[in-house]
C-alpha cells in the first residue's frame, strides 16, 4: 500500500472516530482496515484484574464472529504474550499466504488490551502500517470509554462494591511513561476495594506521587481514601506543598468524619531533572528504592501521624538522590502482611525481591506488576483480606541520558 494510501486510511479512521460510540469501533475499524489490506479484525480488552482478554464484538447481543473466542486467558495464549510483551507476536498462517498477527493495543504504556488482524500483503511496510493502525485504535476506545457502560461491564468479571466503583472512578490509569519516568500501579481486591487508593500528577518536569490507607475495609474507608485523594489533588494544584498538602487532607477528615476516620498515606514529589525525590510520611510503611538490580534502601523519615487524627505531629519533608535506572516502590501493608493458609506473611523481601527478579528477566513494569500481584493472590489462597496497593516509579533520568536498556521497556514500535 502507498504512503499516501495509508496516510488517507488513517486520516478518515479519524475522523470518523469523533462521532464513534465504544460499540462503534469495531465496525468502523473493520470497514477502513480492510482498505489497507487487513481482514479479520478483532478487538480484545482486558479485564480488570489481567486475567482475561475480552471480545469487543460491536453487537447488543454479543455475537461472537466465526472462528473468534469472546475470552481469552493472558496466560498462555498468543493473544497474552502480545499484551505481556508490549511486541507484536505472529499467529497462524493461512492457506492463501496471508498470515495473522496479535498487536499489542497500547495507549502510551497502557494496556488496554491486543488486537487480532490478518495480514493480506507481505509488503515491508504492512506491519508497520498495522502497529500505526492498533495504536490510533487504542486512543479510540481510551477516549470514550469514560463514558461508556459497554466498556466497563466488558471488562468485569464480577459485580463490584460501591466503594470499589468510587476508587476506580476516582484514580489514574495504571501505567504513565514518558522519557523521563515510568509510573506503573496495581490493587487488589479489584471488585472489593475498601481503603487504599494511589494517585499521581505531572506539572511541568515535576512528579507528584500520593499513596493511602484508610482505616476499615467498607464504604466508609472507600469515602474516606476518596477525600484524601480529591483533598491532595485540590491543594497541590493550588500550589501547596508536600507539608500543606497533608495539612489540607488532615482539615477535610477532619470536618466531614466525627468518628475519626483517619488515613496514612505518603506524599511524594520527583523532579525529573534532577532526581530529586522529596516525601513525607503520615504513619505509612517507608518506600523502597531497588539499584542496579537490588534492594539498595528503605527510604526512613520521621513519620508524622495519620491524616486524620488530628494528633497535631508535623510532618518533616525528607529528600533522595535517585541515580537514573531507580525505582521506587511506594506500598500499603496489604501487600506484605498477606498470610497463607499457615499464617506466613508475604513479608517485604519476599515483595522486593519479586520486583528486582522481574526486573532482571526484562518485563515490562506493567507486567511485572501483574504477575506480583499474581503471586500474592496465590500466596493468599486466591482472596485477600485486606487491599493491596504498589505504586512504583522509575526514573529514568534527564531524557538525554536514558540508556538503551530502559528505553527497551518501553513500547518501540513492531517486532522492536
Amino acid at each position: 500500500m502507498r504512503a499516501d494510501d495509508a496516510e488517507q486510511v488513517l486520516g478518515e479512521l479519524i475522523e470518523a472516530s469523533h462521532l464513534l460510540s465504544m460499540q462503534q469501533i469495531p465496525t468502523a475499524l473493520a470497514r477502513h482496515a480492510s482498505r489497507a489490506g487487513f481482514r479479520d479484525i478483532l478487538i480484545y480488552v482486558a479485564d480488570l484484574q489481567q486475567d482475561v482478554l475480552r471480545l469487543l464484538t460491536g453487537r447488543d447481543d454479543d455475537t461472537v464472529p466465526d472462528g473468534a473466542a469472546m475470552e481469552m486467558r493472558i496466560e498462555g495464549t498468543l493473544a497474552g504474550r502480545a499484551y505481556q510483551s508490549l511486541e507484536m507476536v505472529q499467529g497462524q498462517s493461512l492457506e492463501d499466504g496471508a498470515e495473522q498477527w496479535w498487536v499489542p493495543l497500547l495507549d502510551g504504556t497502557e494496556r488496554v488490551g491486543a488486537v487480532r488482524a490478518t495480514v493480506e500483503s507481505d509488503a515491508p511496510d504492512a506491519l508497520q502500517l498495522l502497529w500505526r493502525l492498533v495504536g490510533l485504535v487504542a486512543l479510540m476506545v481510551v477516549s470514550k470509554r469514560p463514558l461508556s457502560d459497554t466498556y466497563s461491564r466488558l471488562v468485569r468479571v464480577r459485580p463490584m462494591t460501591v466503594s470499589a466503583e468510587m476508587q476506580w472512578r476516582l484514580m489514574p490509569p495504571l501505567t504513565f511513561a514518558n522519557d523521563r519516568v515510568i509510573i506503573g500501579a496495581a490493587l487488589e481486591p479489584a471488585y472489593q476495594l475498601g481503603g487504599d487508593a494511589f494517585d499521581y500528577g505531572l506539572a511541568g518536569d515535576i512528579v507528584n506521587l500520593a499513596i493511602f490507607d484508610a482505616m476499615g475495609h467498607d464504604t466508609t474507608s472507600g469515602l474516606t481514601a476518596s477525600l484524601a485523594v480529591a483533598a491532595a489533588r485540590n491543594s497541590r494544584l493550588q500550589g501547596a506543598g508536600l507539608v500543606e498538602t497533608g495539612q489540607a487532607i488532615e482539615e477535610v477528615l477532619e470536618r466531614q468524619f466525627d468518628s475519626g476516620s483517619f488515613v496514612t498515606a505518603l506524599l511524594a514529589t520527583l523532579d525529573t531533572r534532577t532526581g530529586a525525590l522529596s516525601w513525607v510520611n503520615h504513619g505509612h510503611p517507608p518506600p523502597v528504592v531497588i539499584r542496579g538490580g537490588r534492594w539498595v534502601t528503605s527510604l526512613d523519615c520521621e513519620p508524622a501521624g495519620p491524616l486524620g487524627t488530628g494528633l497535631g505531629v508535623a510532618a518533616e519533608p525528607c529528600q533522595e538522590q535517585l541515580e537514573p535506572g531507580d525505582r521506587v516502590l511506594l506500598y500499603t501493608d496489604g501487600i506484605v502482611e498477606a498470610r497463607d493458609p499457615h499464617g506466613r506473611e508475604f513479608g517485604l523481601h519476599r515483595f522486593v525481591d519479586f520486583i528486582i527478579r522481574r526486573d532482571a528477566d526484562g518485563l515490562p513494569v506493567p507486567e511485572t506488576l501483574r504477575r506480583l500481584i499474581r503471586g500474592i493472590l496465590d500466596h493468599h489462597a486466591g482472596r485477600l483480606d485486606d487491599d493491596a496497593t504498589i505504586l512504583l516509579l522509575e526514573w529514568q533520568g534527564p531524557a538525554k541520558d536514558i540508556a538503551p536498556a530502559s528505553r527497551g521497556r518501553l513500547p518501540g514500535g513492531p517486532l522492536s
